[in-house]
């Protein structure tokens, strides 16, 4: 891989942690802080967007348009998901899990269902997945049944997460890729799409909406900017190094996401889950390359 192309996942692999982190610090109402935040997107995106792609987005047909709509309903239940479970559980439980579920469900699913090969790549990424959620969710502790309640939340709503990543990646993916949206334009609609979505439920919440704008309105505004930006930049990473070798280096933000949890959020056990994070990346990097 080009070390340009390098320098540009680990920025982004940096960035992706660090919005993360002030998801996790901002312990707001999820349906509020998710519309503060596609609604700060969507406004910080659309020049960008008309300027540079006016001409596609009135060409859009029907099948992009249904793309649009499907990737603001998973990112709705996205990222609330992934704040109810940074409410519950700890950003170093969470993160690496949510990012290792979605590769471990495709590959086997792709195995399972679909009868492609299993290689000593694949059954070695899986191996690994498994054996890193079992590292963080408490290892041997795990099997006594001492593992803690924030420990299981953790896990769960992880897992929900990357289920709802695995969705929104094979929709965004197909629109890019097999429909030709642009990606900048696709990003902008699903953020606007997202805003929308939540309105009526933020409508509700009058005095919430309130309450979470006067406390997290500056995480929600990090979120709204770091967000795509961090993906605009593995994007560019794609044009000028193979896909195969930019996936599995995103990763890396496993690592960064843990080392956050256990240090400035003080959750604590950081060798123990740097080495489950670890386990995870390379699993998800096993998988990747394997394909």
């Amino acid at each position: 891989m080009p070390l340009s192309a390098l320098a540009l996942v680990l920025v982004a692999a940096v960035i992706h942690a660090t919005w993360n982190l002030m998801l996790k610090k901002a312990d707001a109402d999820p349906v509020c802080f998710s519309w503060l935040a596609a609604s700060g997107g969507a406004l910080a995106l659309m020049p960008f967007a008309l300027v540079l792609h006016h001409t596609q987005l009135f060409e859009l047909g029907w099948q992009a348009w249904a793309a649009v709509l499907a990737s603001g309903f998973l990112h709705v239940f996205y990222f609330i998901t992934l704040q109810t479970g940074y409410r519950h559980g700890d950003l170093s439980v969470v993160y690496p899990v949510a990012r290792g579920v979605g590769p471990l469900l495709s590959a086997l699913a792709a195995i399972v269902l679909l009868g492609e090969p299993a290689t000593v790549g694949s059954l070695a990424g899986l191996a690994l997945i498994v054996l890193g959620t079992f590292t963080i969710a408490g290892g041997a502790a795990m099997l006594r049944g001492e593992w803690s309640p924030r420990a299981r939340a953790g896990l769960l709503w992880g897992a929900i997460t990357g289920l709802l990543i695995a969705g929104y990646t094979v929709n965004d993916g197909n629109a890019v890729r097999a429909l030709g949206v642009a990606p900048l334009l696709f990003y902008w609609l699903s953020d606007s799409a997202r805003a929308v979505l939540l309105l009526p439920a933020v409508a509700r919440r009058g005095a919430t909406l309130r309450a979470t704008l006067r406390k997290a309105w500056r995480p929600a505004l990090g979120v709204a900017l770091l967000s795509p930006f961090g993906y605009i930049l593995v994007l560019q990473a794609m044009t000028i190094a193979p896909i195969s070798h930019v996936a599995p280096a995103r990763e890396v933000s496993m690592l960064i996401a843990a080392f956050l949890g256990a240090r400035v959020l003080s959750e604590g056990e950081l060798a123990r889950r740097l080495a489950g994070a670890a386990l995870i990346a390379s699993g998800v990097a096993c998988l990747a390359l394997a394909g």
